[in-house]
């Protein structure tokens, strides 16, 4: 049995429990600025949390945009959806829980008529991506200093 379940914020304290992950891994590990770390798009994205099954302590989360939201991070592809804000805890890393993220992730963009969905990923992070079923496009770039690549998943 997996020792998580993953699903979609429904409350204001999910939605808090997603954010304190992304602050521990983003802005606490990698040193992106807090005020950059947070935007507009959180109020209108589909934000999935992974949580612990025994005592309900969040283990990642992630995020989708989608519609006019997700233009800016897809090039304006109509029926494409950008994952982004993916974060697994450090205690929570190598157990899974991160490709059941995007899997739910990919699952919220189907329901929402998506056809496919574009991210971008931080370099180190590629092998990741490409195992989900993820494929590089253009050209790296920094993104809050850190080097990203462009990839999408036909779903």
């Amino acid at each position: 049995m997996t020792p998580y379940r993953v699903r979609e914020v429904r409350t204001e304290e999910d939605r808090a429990a997603a954010f304190a992950v992304r602050r521990a891994v983003f802005v606490v590990e990698q040193g992106v600025p807090e005020e950059i770390e947070y935007d507009a798009y959180d109020a209108t994205a589909v934000h999935v949390i992974a949580e612990h099954t025994a005592d309900g302590v969040t283990l990642g989360t992630g995020r989708l945009l989608y519609g006019p939201d997700a233009a800016g991070r897809t090039g304006g592809a109509e029926g494409v959806g950008a994952l982004g804000r993916l974060a697994v805890t450090r205690e929570a890393r190598g157990l899974g829980v991160g490709a059941a993220l995007v899997r739910a992730i990919e699952d919220a963009a189907r329901a929402r008529g998506l056809t496919a969905v574009d991210l971008h990923a931080q370099t180190h992070a590629l092998d990741f991506y490409r195992r989900l079923g993820y494929g590089p496009y253009g050209e790296e770039f920094l993104d809050a200093g850190i080097p990203h690549l462009a990839m999408r998943r036909t779903l």
